[in-house]
């Protein structure tokens, strides 16, 4: 995740919005978020070496040279009005197979105890950033316009849904629909200026939004979401739940540092990848799953128990996603595989290949100085790291499923233990 601290720069990011809170008019009914490329990071075809198997090397151009590779100029462009949600949410991007569409049908099936809730926070969302500035006009489109996974939405409102069956309420209310908008604005913000940093023109096999619209609307954009946010959070007026997504929001940050300052270093342990992990990814699951479940007015032990729901699920997310790095070819990545690895990422199959086989510790340490070092450095992850880690995941997957034990049999219930599957069956 992009460090959200920066966003707040300069007054010209703020002169140019409304005032904070003035667009979040729209009520909800009571029915119904540098020295190294990270592995998001696409690089032109131009600025690398590659081994014959197609794997990125270490070796980059200066960023002078790399900017003039780009798909894209810093020339700020003007966004369409019909342009999509996907061009913004880089995690929406994915190549379809046979496989993709199995998932969606499946992700599809999760997400119907809260159709009905996640059309209503659709709406909300498109009017966030409003109608009345020039510049981000067609963003409110853009950004919240259009479909997606909406993954972390749907797990709030699942969990209100689930937690609120325990405590037989009639219905979810409005505040459960608000902390599921403020978790998706989040999540889009934090992405959006982590393409910013990392000078990314593409994603997942389409182009980032700095690059379709310039680096100035792009962090524009995502600032106003932060802000946004951040006002919305206020407007709940609940002190633990403010206490929960501030965390989060000093998480974005600890992690992209924690990452940045950890490159090549193979003294770094399981714990430092899981604290790492849990502040880029697992930190707003666990914090927005909980939030909902304040809103139900559980008992202490049911809102920690939801906590560790989305600690665990998020775990398992990342370790899926770092072990998919290795595993999935370029066209389902969408970038080269193996770039974790290459960019001195060392994701957990790197931690336990590093302790299952000697030579690796050197390779990574000169930094892959020949091309055919990183060959042999994912050939010896592949073949000492996958299975393990593939275990680790399914063990976290286990610890939120044993989360959810308190709560009582429901549509929502279900979806969310089935969530863990979904998440699972990537690696498959």
């Amino acid at each position: 995740m992009a460090n959200p601290c920066c966003s707040f720069a300069t007054a010209a990011s703020t002169a140019a919005f409304p005032r904070c809170g003035e667009l979040l008019t729209t009520k909800a009914t009571t029915s119904g978020a540098r020295s190294m490329v990270p592995k998001s990071t696409y690089v032109s075809s131009k600025s690398i070496r590659t081994t014959t198997r197609g794997f990125l090397s270490p070796s980059r151009s200066s960023t002078k040279n790399r900017r003039t590779e780009f798909l894209c100029s810093d020339a700020v462009k003007e966004p369409s009005i019909s342009a999509s949600f996907d061009e913004l949410d880089p995690e929406q991007h994915i190549f379809k197979s046979a496989d993709d569409e199995e998932q969606a049908c499946t992700i599809q099936e999760l997400m119907v105890p809260v159709a009905q809730d996640l059309d209503e926070m659709t709406a909300n969302l498109k009017n966030v950033i409003g109608r009345k500035n020039p510049l981000l006009i067609a963003a409110a489109d853009q950004i919240f316009g259009a479909g997606g996974k909406r993954l972390r939405p749907v797990l709030v409102l699942l969990v209100a849904r689930a937690t609120a069956a325990l405590m037989k309420l009639p219905d979810i209310n409005a505040k459960h629909r608000r902390i599921a908008e403020i978790t998706e604005m989040l999540h889009t913000a934090s992405l959006v200026h982590d393409d910013v940093l990392d000078e990314c023109d593409v994603r997942r096999g389409s182009t980032t939004i700095n690059c379709l619209y310039g680096t100035r609307v792009a962090v524009l954009a995502g600032d106003f979401l932060f802000a946004q946010s951040s006002w919305g959070l206020a407007q709940l007026e609940n002190l633990e739940v403010i206490k929960l997504i501030s965390q989060v929001i000093a998480d974005f940050a600890d992690g992209e540092i924690s990452q940045a300052t950890a490159l090549f270093n193979t003294d770094i342990t399981f714990e430092d990848y899981n604290i790492k992990s849990h502040q880029k990814t697992g930190s707003l699951i666990a914090a927005s799953c909980k939030s909902a479940a304040v809103f139900s007015d559980v008992p202490l032990d049911v809102k920690d128990d939801m906590y560790a729901y989305g600690k665990h699920l998020g775990l398992a997310f990342q370790i899926v996603d770092d072990i998919l790095d290795f595993t999935q070819t370029e066209e389902q990545l969408g970038k080269p595989p193996g770039q974790d690895l290459a960019t001195g990422n060392l994701t957990a199959p790197t931690l336990f290949a590093l302790q299952a086989d000697d030579r690796l510790k050197g390779l990574i340490e000169t930094r892959f100085k020949d091309p055919k070092d990183l060959e042999l450095a994912l050939k010896i992850v592949e073949e000492k790291g996958i299975e393990k880690a593939m275990t680790m995941a399914k063990q976290e997957g286990d610890k939120a499923r044993a989360a959810l034990s308190k709560l009582p049999d429901s549509p929502s219930k279900r979806s969310l233990e089935s969530m863990v599957t979904y998440v699972l069956m990537r690696i498959n």
